[in-house]
């Protein structure tokens, strides 16, 4: 497995990550624990060292997975999580609203660190912004923890360029990380800019457009109440029919590279920068196998070129999230 490095603050991980959260959330019903388990063990056996978890993702019970599955490799595995969110009382999955004060910073850390069971959290993202407070105080609080040796490296998630800049001159900011893929573009026009001028990495989720890219969906797909994307507004099927045309794309370069539509829209990702580590996420092995099998592969910059024309000819149909979701990103 290749190595990359997260922008200028000597993070390595491998050149894709692994994220976790359809494990226990948001895709349906929580999968079989031991079964994850093996494939969380599975991936650090073919050279995944970076896992993407976070509190809400439950919520606890994604955090409590990944802290069981990877406590033998302590150590040799580079795990995120987030914090940002005020839960649900009573422990069911949801959140009511958006806390990043300072003290709660500090509390997500320390129970973090106990579900994770490590001594440091290797990077600590504030998952959404959160207007209420001004990103210097979050900064603040990450730098409080770092310096106390509890966080190892800070990052932010689906964040403005502006607001980048202010935590960035508070607390370096290691990575950031914002849905990006072949049909959600939006971080090319002033994220990935800023993070080249500052040095930052940067972690594109839902890299294969929530499963919508590997050409497994269409518009007869039928999604469980369970599965989130039921309430977005690309997975309607009118969308998911007018949107086919950027996996016919992806099937297409496919075709050419002896690769999968999904292959090929992760080694589009890999080909932008050098410091982009998507985190394309699964609950089977042998798409664990399939994505993995994205590094490998040589998109030239011919190859790149007619992606990018044949790209820009298909208009994304729907919103990313409901607005209610849509409008705490890009803050």
């Amino acid at each position: 497995m290749q190595k990359r490095k997260l922008g200028k603050r000597n993070l390595e991980v491998s050149a894709l990550g692994l994220g976790c959260m359809g494990m226990s959330f948001s895709y349906g019903p929580p999968k079989d624990k031991p079964e994850m388990i093996a494939l969380l063990r599975a991936a650090v056996e073919r050279g995944v060292t970076f896992f993407d978890t976070a509190e809400v993702y439950g919520p606890f019970t994604n955090e409590e997975l990944v802290g069981e599955a990877l406590e033998p490799f302590r150590g040799k595995v580079v795990i995120a999580t987030k914090f940002g969110f005020n839960l649900n009382p009573d422990g069911t999955p949801g959140w009511q609203g958006l806390n990043s004060r300072p003290e709660r910073i500090k509390q997500v850390a320390e129970a973090s660190l106990k579900r994770l069971k490590v001594d440091a959290i290797d990077l600590f993202y504030q998952h959404r912004v959160d207007l209420d407070v001004p990103i210097e105080d979050v900064a603040g609080a990450v730098k409080e923890l770092i310096q106390a040796g509890k966080v190892k490296h800070f990052g932010l998630s689906e964040a403005a360029a502006k607001t980048i800049r202010r935590a960035h001159a508070v607390q370096p900011v290691t990575a950031v990380q914002s849905e990006y893929s072949l049909w959600t573009r939006g971080p090319e026009a002033e994220v990935l800019p800023t993070l080249e001028e500052l040095g930052i990495g940067f972690v594109p989720y839902s890299p294969l457009g929530k499963g919508f890219l590997t050409g497994k969906m269409d518009e007869n797909t039928k999604l469980g109440s369970g599965d989130f994307r039921s309430t977005l507004p690309r997975f309607t099927p009118a969308a998911m029919k007018a949107n086919q045309a950027v996996v016919d794309l992806l099937a297409t370069i496919g075709k050419q590279k002896k690769a999968t539509p999904a292959q090929i829209a992760l080694a589009w990702l890999l080909a932008q920068k050098p410091w982009i580590v998507p985190i394309p996420g699964t609950t089977k092995l042998h798409r664990l196998e399939e994505n993995l099998g994205a590094v490998a592969i040589e998109l030239s910059a011919d190859d790149l070129r007619e992606i990018e024309s044949a790209a820009a000819k298909i208009p994304v149909e729907g919103a990313r999230y409901p607005e209610h979701i849509e409008k705490m990103t890009g803050r």
